[in-house]
C-alpha cells in the first residue's frame, strides 16, 4: 500500500483526510511541520500532502527544502490551503504537483495521487545549504578529554555538514560520531568541527563537516 505523509496544524482535516483516503493508502500524519522531515525520511512516503501556511512555518520554504534533499526531491507534493488568494503559480515554480484550496475536492485529489504516484517525476535539483532543524545525536571526546553524548538540532544543513549551538566546548581536532535521532535512530557518519564563533555568554556556534562518505539527508547531485 502507497504511503501518504500530512502535514496540517488543522486537526479535523487531517482525520477527514484519513477517513477518506485511508481505505486506500497508508496515513503517516503530523500537526507540526518541524516534524515534517523527520517523518519523510523514516516513512519514505510516496506522496505529501502540506498546508500552506502553518504557525511558526512557512510551507513554501517547506516545499523548497523537500525539493532540495536528495531523498525527497522527486517526492510528489500536493499544497491544500484555506488562504484567500492565488498561489498556484509560486506553487508550480517550486515543483508543487497540484494545488487544492479547503474544502478539498478529494474527487480530483484522488486522480491527481493515482496519476502521480504512477510514475510522474521531478527534476532533481542540487542541494544547497539550508535553514532547517535536524534532531542529531553526537558522541565524541569535548576539549577538556571527556566523553560526551549530547542531542543538538541543526541551524543549517548542507550536502556534507551542518550547523549547531552548544554550550559544550568542543575541539577541532576531534571527530565525533553523528546519530539521526527519532523513532529509529542511525549512524549516519563521523564529522568534525571545521569553525566555531561565540554565540553567547558560554554558548558556541560550530559548523561541521563529515570525513569521507556519510548516509546523510543532503547529497550533491
Amino acid at each position: 500500500m502507497k504511503k501518504l505523509l500530512i502535514i496540517d496544524d488543522d486537526d479535523a482535516l487531517r482525520t477527514m483526510i484519513r477517513r477518506r483516503l485511508g481505505g486506500s493508502y497508508q496515513v503517516i500524519e503530523s500537526g507540526e511541520p518541524e516534524q515534517a522531515l523527520a517523518l519523510a525520511l523514516e516513512h519514505k512516503p510516496d506522496a505529501l500532502l502540506l498546508d500552506l501556511r502553518m504557525p511558526k512555518f512557512d510551507g513554501f520554504e517547506l516545499c523548497r527544502n523537500f525539493r532540495a534533499l536528495s531523498h525527497t526531491s522527486n517526492l510528489p507534493i500536493f499544497v491544500i490551503t484555506g488562504e484567500a488568494g492565488n498561489y498556484k503559480k509560486e506553487c508550480e515554480s517550486i515543483g508543487i504537483n497540484d494545488y487544492f484550496e479547503k474544502p478539498i475536492d478529494f474527487a480530483r485529489l484522488k486522480r491527481a495521487l493515482v496519476t502521480a504516484l504512477e510514475g510522474t517525476t521531478q527534476t532533481v535539483r542540487q542541494a544547497a545549504p539550508l535553514r532547517m532543524r535536524v534532531g542529531l545525536r553526537l558522541h565524541g571526546i569535548d576539549a577538556q578529554g571527556t566523553e560526551y553524548k549530547e542531542s543538538i538540532s541543526t541551524d543549517l544543513i548542507s550536502h556534507n555538514g551542518f550547523q549547531f549551538t552548544s554550550v559544550r566546548d568542543l575541539s577541532q581536532a576531534l571527530p565525533f560520531d553523528v546519530f539521526l535521532t527519532g523513532s529509529a535512530e542511525r549512524h549516519v557518519g563521523r564529522a568534525r568541527i571545521i569553525e566555531h564563533s561565540a554565540a553567547g555568554l558560554n554558548t558556541w556556534t560550530y559548523r561541521a563537516a563529515f570525513d569521507g562518505a556519510a548516509d546523510w539527508i543532503l547529497q550533491q547531485s
